[in-house]
């Protein structure tokens, strides 16, 4: 299995960094993780104008990276607990995460996912977000496979 995370992030080296390799780490005998950050010029332009300009971009970006099973982490999606959460795991052999930029998706991006979820109704700065799924999809791949660390 492969799941990959996409985030709308200027790439650092970091105590972030450092977390999500180790639960990276710790998830690879069950898959193999990959973080994928992703900043560019068009990006950087786009959100010095406006909303709709950044989040065509992002979209613009992210579109032909939809293959396999596709979730978009929104502030909008659907909350569900870490048992819900290891269930969009479940059969799949590619599973790519999204994370937006600082305006969010477009509707019609979300429209092309195949599940939307929620981290929290906190809002979250996108270092922390991918910490936080990073452990996450480690505890559904324990969950999934019996493993102890989710009790």
């Amino acid at each position: 299995m492969k799941i990959n995370i996409y985030s709308i992030v200027k790439p650092s080296k970091d105590q972030f960094d450092d977390l999500i390799k180790e639960f990276i780490k710790m998830s690879s005998k069950y898959a193999k993780v990959e973080v994928h950050y992703i900043f560019n010029k068009t990006i950087a332009k786009a959100q010095t104008i406006g909303e709709k300009e950044a989040q065509q971009s992002y979209s613009d970006t992210y579109d032909p990276l939809l293959k396999g099973y596709n979730v978009a982490l929104d502030v909008l999606g659907k909350k569900i607990d870490s048992y819900a959460f290891s269930k969009l795991l479940d059969g799949k052999n590619e599973v790519n995460f999204f994370i937006g930029g600082a305006f969010g998706f477009q509707r019609d991006f979300l429209k092309k996912c195949d599940s939307i979820i929620s981290l929290s109704d906190l809002t979250m700065a996108h270092k922390i977000a991918n910490v936080v799924l990073a452990e996450q999809i480690f505890r559904g791949l324990c969950i999934k496979n019996n493993h102890p660390y989710h009790k």
